[in-house]
């Protein structure tokens, strides 16, 4: 196991450093297995799309919740594992770290802290730098290369400040994260502004307005959907269902032949 464990993590590790790649987010073991056979390089877990299967909120899933997620996850694929670890599951530096070693420990290779609590709070910089730091340091006391990603939450937590979130990801990258990450961003010109004012490779979240070719143009590294792909599967499941009760319509039902494949 561990060794398995060291592969993915150098396997990972090396995504970094060579062409710019989608990390996509399954939300269940299925998922990820369609994602491995789909011919991803690494997989990435969603807070929100977690909860979705649990029939919860984004931010009600417990640690424990979390950690068996990360499991089942790294069990489904050969594939590098990166846990969203939301804020850590506590506001002080111990609770981050501690999540970093549950995930590891779990599969992952990887993972995220962020700088938002579910209270409804933006930490201040100095104490969302300790908390990442920590998050680091537990992180380089593994086994293996285990890759720290550090969220600045501003863009999605009503306070789209660019200067803001540029200084918090400069503090972040002073803390030893590996990977900076500010979910939100808009525009190639924010990108590029984030990425021109860190030396760390930076992950995006994309949306439906940015393309591949302008975020990695940008200077991005890594490109993740956060939920989305759990949210265009529902989409799909209640367009279907609707025309069911509605007017008595099943063609939606027809499973084309190479999906059938990707489900073996």
């Amino acid at each position: 196991m561990e060794l398995i464990q060291k592969q993915k993590a150098e396997a990972f590790r090396a995504l970094h450093e060579a062409d710019p790649f989608i990390i996509p987010n399954p939300w269940d073991a299925g998922s990820a297995r369609v994602l491995a056979k789909l011919g991803f390089k690494a997989l990435a877990s969603t807070s929100s799309g977690l909860a979705f299967t649990l029939g919860l909120s984004d931010g009600e899933v417990t640690p424990d919740q979390v950690i068996d997620h990360v499991r089942k996850l790294d069990l489904a694929t050969n594939l590098p594992v990166s846990a969203d670890l939301e804020n850590g599951y506590g506001p002080e530096p111990a609770a981050a770290a501690t999540a970093v070693t549950r995930a590891a420990e779990a599969g992952a290779v990887g993972g995220s802290i962020e700088d938002y609590d579910p209270a409804g709070e933006i930490y201040g910089v100095d104490h969302a730098f300790e908390r990442v730091a920590a998050a680091c340091e537990a992180a380089r006391g593994l086994s293996f290369p285990f890759v720290l990603t550090a969220r600045a939450e501003n863009h999605i937590r009503g306070n789209p400040d660019l200067d803001d979130t540029i200084a918090r990801l400069q503090a972040y990258e002073r803390a030893g994260a590996d990977v900076l990450y500010a979910p939100g961003l808009r525009s190639g010109d924010e990108i590029r502004a984030v990425c021109k004012a860190t030396s760390k490779p930076v992950n995006v979240l994309a949306h439906a307005g940015l393309s591949m070719s302008e975020i990695t143009e940008a200077g991005a590294q890594r490109v993740s959907v956060g939920g989305s792909l759990t949210w265009v599967a529902i989409a799909a499941m209640a367009e279907a269902a609707q025309r069911m009760r509605d007017e008595g319509d099943f063609s939606t039902l027809v499973i084309p032949n190479d999906l059938e494949e990707l489900l073996r």
